[in-house]
């Protein structure tokens, strides 16, 4: 199950596991983009592939896509939870709804999607992790509140399911994206740009300047690193966070 996944990142972890042979169930909030998306994938991979719409802010649409993703495929082996930002904003400018609203985004999506797989996979003492997060929960970024404080929990929540569950057989691992050529992330250089009163190529290139690999990462590079945490080549990692970021955090741990 890969949540998030009509484009960006979840649509190419979706992709690369589908390469590996993995059966893939999708899900996003817009039924024809994830319906498309799923088509995409099972036409290139010669895969299974379900696309399920279901937006990962609502409890009951998270149930019916775990009921629907067993009733095609069986159990659950490998999880990527996944969802779209919330709001940029500062502190200030941030209300009572935006937070609840960003707190069922960010966290209990995830939370839930774990109380679905779980039990399944602690009955078969078997499978394999991958919570998103943001170079945010390192270094908090200017101007996504939001974000730098909600992903945090979701940092400790999985490093907690980790120790958790490691003896069932059970491996969760947090990845780190940095900026990659996404749709989520031109937004966000709009969003600078205009508060900054500069143009978009400016802000692009100044963020480029932070990245010592000099560019923006592809979505693929995200997805085969996501691919080899999950698979059984890193059978002996779990707690464990990866930043895929070119070398733009630049904290040693």
């Amino acid at each position: 199950m890969v949540a998030g996944a009509s484009k960006g990142l979840g649509f190419a972890i979706a992709q690369s596991l589908a390469a590996e042979g993995a059966s893939i169930s999708i899900a996003s909030r817009n039924a024809a983009a994830i319906e498309a998306a799923a088509e995409r994938i099972g036409s290139q991979h010669a895969g299974n592939a379900l696309g399920y719409a279901a937006d990962v802010a609502s409890g009951a649409a998270i149930q019916r896509w775990h009921e629907a993703t067993v009733a095609r495929f069986g159990p659950v082996d490998l999880l990527v939870t996944n969802s779209g930002g919330p709001p940029a904003g500062s502190f200030a400018s941030l209300d009572d709804k935006a937070w609840q609203a960003a707190f069922e985004l960010l966290v209990l999506s995830a939370v839930r999607l774990l109380r679905e797989v779980l039990p399944s996979m602690v009955a078969r003492k078997t499978g394999s992790i991958v919570l998103l997060t943001s170079s945010s929960v390192k270094e908090p970024i200017a101007n996504l509140t939001l974000s730098n404080v909600l992903r945090a929990s979701v940092s400790g929540l999985g490093k907690t399911l980790a120790n958790e569950y490691a003896q069932a057989g059970i491996r969760v691992n947090q990845m780190v994206p940095g900026r990659f050529a996404t749709d989520r992330v031109r937004e966000l250089d709009e969003i600078a740009s205009k508060k900054k009163g500069i143009t978009v190529e400016q802000q692009r290139n100044a963020a480029i300047a932070n990245i010592p690999m000099g560019r923006y990462g592809n979505a693929e590079e995200f997805a085969r690193a996501v691919t080899f945490v999950l698979s059984g080549a890193a059978s002996f990692i779990t707690g464990a966070t990866l930043q895929v970021d070119g070398g733009q955090i630049r904290s040693v741990f």
